[in-house]
């Protein structure tokens, strides 16, 4: 791994915060470095406040949408509420059918079945929509690039609202309303917002326009916190500002599928991306979605209780089908011999559909490069597609497109379908491609350092100013530090089940010490003991035990 120091900030703005604040030179470095300038940008970003969110209103095609909604809660229509199976999908039905729910419409949710029916809007639920007269149908988290199937839905007199934040097509979909900041002619102010997200901008919009408590709509931001964190969309602008209160909703009152799973722990945003969003997924990748959509929308504790154990069970099933499955990945690049191309493509008919996403990522862990994963879905091929940080793997995909049946997604993450003869094509021109566009920079994990700092300098003062600069995610990172010409005072070793992770104590020239703990790191184990003194990398964090909290250096790197 390369570690990358960021570049210093203006010295004249870091001695302005470090006044106008009363900071530290290392706060005000921080604060600088995202580009906080003045006492009313820190005001915002320490404090994010109700009035930072957008008008709803600036989205386009948003009065179109809640014109049909209102005409569908006026008329008593019947309404389908359309997830995508992910935690960012079935929060934003959950949200959406939640809100019709108390104002006494009719509104049933649909998840697609993600074996029968695949991602993103279906022919099966629209036929079922059909089937029960459905006027209104709300497709939530996809839906943007399925410009044949809202043809089919509107010539069946079924009106489709889009509420999605993945790239377009060329071509948008004639929908009766397409919500989507990522459409090149809306002029909404943040393009970043989770699928979950739109869903909330269609709330908010639609209880402004009826004259409602702006605010009324909180409680639903524990849901969208979660979204948020699970979709891993920058952690920047208005997506901060839902998260923050989000945590606050998570932290006083969440709704009970979502405080059985979180328990008493004060919830962080960590907490949504490895506690929650990995057993929300868990019923789709194991089971069926809508069991998570049953947990989100339960009022009794109770009930809650009873599918939040199913959900744990789904989540047992899923990790054990992902470690198995990662390990056969990975002996078929070796068997194949194509651990030194750009990128990595592989196939297995008999892997689990629900668990390829995962374990794309964890080839990306292990060969860092751009990375597609394929089984068999049917008469078709099904793919998981991540990539590294800096590579547009969706333009990558688009130049490929003529060895696909059909693909979305974003940047560093899509799926996509072919037929099973497309698949040597395919695999050959994705590599072809990468080869072409992948960049020296993009080959090798880069550990983005934010300040070089004294052990002395870290203190629970620092710790606690640090822990409100959250919530944290791309684009606001917890800040990492690195100190030098430290040592470690000789208790280093491998901690953990599988011995993976690595404890130890560092102490500093000036004999400051402090305890260490890297998760993943026990390979380092031996460098470490190898040198008298070295530098490292890490995030400073607070170890509670027995009552008792302490400063703990999170490690990231030894060198």
């Amino acid at each position: 791994m390369r570690w990358h120091l960021k570049s210093h900030p203006n010295p004249k703005i870091k001695t302005h915060l470090a006044e106008v604040l009363q900071v530290s030179p290392v706060v005000a470095h921080l604060l600088a470095q995202r580009g906080i300038e003045t006492y009313e940008d820190a005001k915002d970003y320490f404090r994010p406040h109700w009035d930072q969110l957008h008008d709803p209103f600036l989205m386009k095609d948003m009065d179109r949408a809640v014109d049909r909604l209102n005409k569908a809660l006026s008329e008593e229509e019947n309404i389908m509420v359309f997830g995508d199976y992910d935690v960012d999908g079935t929060t934003a039905v959950s949200l959406i059918t939640h809100y019709l729910s108390m104002l006494s419409a009719h509104a049933t949710p649909y998840i697609p079945d993600r074996y029968k029916e695949g991602y993103g809007l279906s022919k099966a639920g629209i036929d079922k929509a059909i089937q029960e007269g459905i006027k209104l149908l709300i497709c939530l988290d996809c839906g943007i690039k399925a410009n044949e199937l809202v043809n089919y839905a509107q010539t069946h007199g079924v009106d489709v609202i889009i509420c999605d934040h993945h790239t377009p097509g060329d071509i948008l979909p004639k929908a009766y309303a397409v919500l989507d900041p990522k459409r090149s002619d809306c002029t909404y102010p943040f393009e970043e917002l989770c699928g979950c997200g739109v869903a909330f901008k269609l709330v908010q919009a639609h209880v402004l326009h009826s004259g409602g408590d702006p605010e009324s709509i909180r409680p639903y931001l524990d849901l969208v916190a979660t979204a948020i964190a699970a979709d891993i969309v920058p952690m920047i602008g208005e997506n901060r500002v839902l998260t923050y209160f989000g945590l606050e909703v998570l932290n006083k009152s969440p709704r009970p599928g979502l405080k059985v799973l979180i328990g008493e722990r004060f919830a962080k945003v960590t907490d949504l991306v490895f506690l929650l969003a990995p057993r929300i997924n868990a019923a789709g990748r194991m089971k069926h979605a809508t069991h998570a959509v049953e947990l989100l929308l339960c009022t009794d504790l109770d009930q809650a209780h009873v599918h939040a154990e199913a959900i744990e069970s789904f989540n047992t099933q899923r990790k054990e089908l992902d470690r198995e499955v990662t390990q056969q990945a990975l002996k078929q690049i070796k068997r194949s011999k194509d651990e030194n191309k750009a990128a990595t493509v592989v196939y297995d008919p008999n892997w689990h559909k629900g668990v390829i996403g995962i374990v794309a990522s964890r080839l990306t862990e292990t060969y860092y490069r751009p990375t597609v994963v394929f089984t068999q879905s049917g008469s078709q091929l099904a793919a998981s597609v991540r990539s590294v940080r800096g590579f547009n793997v969706y333009a990558a995909l688009a130049a490929c497109s003529e060895h696909m049946l059909q693909f979305g997604g974003h940047k560093y993450a899509a799926g996509l379908t072919i037929l099973p003869e497309q698949y040597p094509a395919f695999k050959q021109a994705f590599e072809n491609q990468v080869s072409k566009t992948l960049l020296p920079e993009h080959k090798t994990p880069t550990l983005n350092i934010d300040i070089e700092i004294k052990l002395s300098d870290l203190t629970p003062k620092l710790y606690r100013i640090i822990d409100q600069m959250g919530p944290f995610g791309p684009g606001n990172m917890q800040p990492v530090f690195v100190a030098r010409d430290v040592r470690d005072t000789g208790g280093a070793r491998c901690v953990g089940v599988d011995q993976n992770h690595l404890k130890a104590q560092f102490t500093s020239k000036d004999s400051h010490r402090l305890d260490a703990i890297g998760f993943g790191m026990g390979a380092s184990l031996e460098n470490l003991k190898s040198q008298e003194n070295c530098s490292i990398a890490f995030v400073l964090d607070e170890n509670e035990w027995n009552g008792q909290k302490r400063l703990q250096l999170r490690l990231k790197g030894v060198e």
